[in-house]
């Protein structure tokens, strides 16, 4: 009877295949003998769940494996792609990547739509030291009057305007992004340089070259963007063009006329002269760079700023960098999707559609995008969710990934706590990197809630069980808010300047602070002699070697190096009389308190506290 062939399941396959190959005369040698990894393909953020089908483990050999590597995890926990790779070494998978992302292009897609560029205008941003005249110029150049309405004289927002001008009898577009100029805005700026195709560095003539200067300088070679140098001002008697050219050779921006490749315009904001020179400048820097884009593809863009609209909802204002934006059209940007319900250009007027290098004003969001956020146009709904979905789980992850561990000590670091709201999104990113900068050891700033629109009760609420201040910049507090705001004696402060917010909250952290005390010495002196010391006093005998000893003085005695006893003169005495001071050269009785440590020849060192208030 033949034996019937026993059948192994796939648990016993496996274990079969997962034992050691011994060295015999058909399979040597056998340290050759590799099992071959598994080629597992996983997004950038996998549940424990999906990793064990797609690698066909067990949910339990993939968590034993992450506590191995010290993640504790469910089987619905997400980790990332680099976590996924770690333990798939050890578990003989090959971790690939795999390309889920909607947002990206494929080379193959790049290829066959170059068929369809076509040149498009250059963005351009304006940047430069605050009060320079950057508003001033672009005022000039749209015949507008922006800075005349802006808090403290200094541009808040940034935003963008698209101008025709006439070139070589042609008409052609340029897009204008107007950038912040005080240093509170370096991260609008930052922002301000990767987006532009080309940086306008302006430079009053009167001036020169500022802190602000540089930093704009610095980011716009990071972001490797050619720059056009504009000495504004030049009708100021005290314009000094020359300097400021000597200092710009300094950071490698030579002049044409001085054999460099920098363009250097000279105008005036306020007579317009130089203005249309500058602009053939740009015209002409555009041209060499051959900018193009596929006016046919979907629209991609970035997020210039966002806010909260009566009426329209959250309202964004997009840059449109590739392709069309159509009305209607199903887009994402970063953790938000929606369908562009309204569509305006920059001056609010309706429209159908936008192409590149296009600023436009953008409804339909389900929630304020982030300012910074690509935006991605989709061919429907879903799509737009499915992207929107994906970044938000790729957010979580980086956040658990970067989560800190408090320890003893950090806890009883002093804590400002701070409640934030704006009414734009850009405004809101420029506070908290101000913010940010405000650090010391012993304190720190902790922003527990922030946000876009008013100070509502929420906030105030929030405030009060945490002991934080509410910070509103540009927006208005809810009457209910302000019931409790009041009823509880919370601190919340209004601001129309982001500079005033952050002086006011260093302000707060100084106060926060101990003061510095210093020891200022005043008196120097030598114990010569014991003549009392009991239960009633302690007098002893001094020579004052320098300074003056003072009734009330604190002092500290000195034995050898090392301080042996601190107090105060509770009595001087010169021979027989009370006297309320000794000065250098003189010997004096000197009355201590019961128990003062010393020995004859100590040093007896008179001294003032002085508390200076700490600086951040």
């Amino acid at each position: 009877m033949a034996q019937k062939k026993h059948k192994f399941s796939k648990k016993e396959q496996k274990a079969i295949e997962s034992r050691p190959v011994f060295a015999t005369a058909e399979n040597q040698p056998a340290e050759k003998v590799e099992k071959k990894k598994i080629k597992v393909s996983v997004p950038e953020v996998v549940s424990v769940k999906d990793l064990a089908d797609r690698s066909g483990l067990s949910v339990t050999e993939i968590i034993s494996e992450l506590i191995k590597n010290g993640v504790m995890a469910n089987i619905n926990e997400n980790i990332d792609f680099e976590t996924a790779g770690i333990i798939g070494d050890d578990l003989g998978l090959e971790i690939v990547s795999e390309e889920i992302a909607n947002d990206e292009i494929t080379h193959e897609k790049i290829v066959s739509e170059k068929k369809n560029l076509v040149s498009r205008p250059p963005v351009v941003t304006i940047m430069g030291h605050v009060d320079h005249g950057k508003t001033s110029l672009l005022d000039k150049i749209r015949e507008s009057h922006v800075a005349a309405g802006e808090s403290g004289g200094i541009t808040q927002h940034i935003s963008a305007y698209q101008i025709e001008i006439e070139n070589e009898g042609k008409k052609r577009l340029i897009t204008f992004i107007d950038t912040p100029g005080h240093s509170a805005f370096s991260a609008m700026r930052s922002h301000g340089a990767a987006i532009a195709d080309i940086v306008v560095l302006i430079i009053a003539a009167d001036d020169g070259v500022m802190p602000q200067t540089k930093e704009v300088i610095e980011s716009a070679k990071l972001a490797n963007v050619p720059i056009i140098v504009a000495i504004n001002k030049t009708d100021l008697p005290n314009a000094d063009t020359m300097k400021v050219r000597q200092q710009l050779s300094e950071y490698e921006l030579i002049g044409e006329e001085w054999g460099g490749k920098t363009i250097i315009a000279e105008v005036s904001a306020k007579t317009g002269a130089g203005i249309e020179q500058l602009l053939e400048m740009i015209i002409l820097q555009s041209d060499l760079m051959e900018l193009s884009a596929d006016p046919k593809a979907l629209a991609t863009g970035i997020v210039i700023e966002s806010h909260i609209h009566r009426g329209a909802g959250a309202l964004s204002t997009i840059l449109i960098e590739n392709g069309t934006l159509n009305l209607g059209d199903s887009v994402a940007v970063g953790a938000v999707f929606g369908r562009v319900r309204i569509l305006e250009n920059f001056i609010s007027q309706p429209i159908k559609s936008a192409g590149p290098s296009t600023p436009v004003r953008v409804a339909g969001f389900k929630s304020v995008p982030e300012f910074g956020e690509r935006l991605i146009a989709f061919e429907n709904d879903k799509e737009a969710k499915i992207a929107a979905d994906r970044f938000l789980e790729r957010a979580k992850v980086r956040r658990f990934a970067g989560a800190k561990t408090i320890t003893k000590g950090e806890e009883k670091e002093k804590v400002l706590n701070i409640i934030l709201r704006s009414d734009v999104v850009g405004s809101l990113e420029a506070i908290k990197k101000s913010l940010s900068e405000l650090k010391h050891p012993d304190i720190k700033v902790k922003i527990i809630s922030e946000g876009v629109g008013a100070i509502s009760e929420s906030d105030a609420t929030m405030a009060r069980s945490t002991s934080a201040i509410i910070l509103g910049f540009r927006v208005a507090i809810a009457i209910s808010a302000k019931k409790i705001i009041e009823k509880e004696k919370i601190s919340a402060f209004e601001y129309k300047v982001i500079y005033e917010l952050v002086d006011d909250v260093r302000a707060i952290l100084e106060k926060m602070l101990p003061p510095i005390r210093s020891e200022i010495e005043t008196g120097l002196a030598k114990i010569i002699a014991d003549f009392r010391n009991d239960k009633k006093g302690v007098v002893v005998g001094v020579r004052v070697e320098s300074g003056v000893l003072k009734k009330g003085d604190l002092l500290k005695i000195i034995s050898g190096d090392v301080e042996v006893w601190r107090g105060q003169i509770e009595s001087l005495r010169r021979e027989k009389d009370q006297v309320s001071e000794v000065s250098s050269g003189t010997e004096a009785g000197v009355g201590l308190p019961v128990g003062a440590k010393y020995t004859i020849s100590d040093k007896v060192v008179a001294f003032r506290v002085e508390e200076t208030k700490q600086k951040i």
